[in-house]
């Protein structure tokens, strides 16, 4: 109530000295986009890095939308729930029922689609479990993560594929070079060794050093450096960016099991998200 008072003198002073208190501009209303539903909406909410829009219906179902309107997943709901809310974090929604005075708090895992055909790999080629990595040979955190991988590769034989996804940051100057440098040693058997070599030397990577680790690999120098200028190539590494867009990749390394976001890179999070992907396997 005293903010009000005060708020209401304050306003009586301007009118007193003739100031005249502030309109409000005209707002222009645009529709971006409308959400057009086979079902009636109850409620909605927007997760809290914006990345989805949730729409609660009366049919007991959760619509999942990206922010360009389109629907990614449908999640079934008790029919009792009449508002969501979303948050703390990303991957978490509130599911309010006021007919039972309860309140769930649920995780959500999206599981990606991504296009994996003709992406390097090592593993298995059918393992029941795939980590895809989406990677940039100047990022010292992917430098630190390649033994991680290489120790679950080792630990799980037969039963786990490492894929790799090139994801060249903007920062990073060699980076994208360094990714098609790659894909060119590959053409000759030596993509892995050449891959281990990049993230050895990733702290003073340029046109020389990526020469010199070719060299060193006793790889065709001129095969390679035709390769290296072949659009397929340059074509292959934008194709794994564009992947990576689609995923909602932002930074690396980014590694999804089994299509799953892998938020915790230590050994014991890699290995709990295998466990947790083979215990599945055996349930079906």
């Amino acid at each position: 109530m005293k903010i009000k008072h005060a708020a209401f003198a304050f306003l009586s002073l301007l009118i007193g000295l003739g100031i005249p208190a502030s309109s409000h501009a005209q707002v222009k209303v645009n529709v971006f986009r409308t959400l057009e539903l086979q079902e009636t909406p109850v409620d909605t909410a927007i997760s809290v890095g914006g990345k989805y829009i949730f729409v609660l219906t009366d049919k007991g179902t959760v619509l999942v939308y990206a922010p360009d309107g389109r629907l990614s997943d449908t999640i079934p709901v008790d029919t009792a729930v009449d508002s969501i809310k979303a948050g703390p974090r990303e991957d978490v929604l509130l599911l309010v029922s006021s007919k039972k005075k309860t309140v769930q708090i649920v995780f959500l895992e999206f599981v990606q689609n991504i296009d994996i055909a003709g992406a390097p790999f090592k593993g298995a080629a059918n393992a029941p479990v795939t980590i895809i990595e989406f990677t940039d040979f100047q990022c010292p955190y992917c430098a630190k993560v390649v033994p991680v991988l290489n120790q679950a590769l080792e630990k799980n034989q037969g039963k786990v594929k490492l894929v790799y996804k090139a994801f060249p940051l903007s920062t990073h100057h060699f980076a994208r070079k360094a990714a098609a440098a790659a894909l060119a040693a590959g053409r000759q058997g030596k993509f892995w060794e050449f891959h281990d070599l990049l993230f050895q030397n990733y702290n003073r990577l340029n046109d020389q050093v990526i020469k010199e680790l070719a060299q060193q690999l006793g790889l065709d120098m001129q095969r390679f450096d035709q390769d290296m200028n072949d659009p397929q190539i340059a074509q292959a590494v934008n194709q794994d960016y564009q992947d990576g867009r689609k995923a909602d990749v932002r930074g690396t390394p980014t590694i999804f099991v089994n299509g799953a976001l892998l938020n915790n890179t230590s050994p014991e999070g890699l290995q709990a998200a295998i466990d947790k992907e083979l215990e599945k396997k055996e349930k079906k």
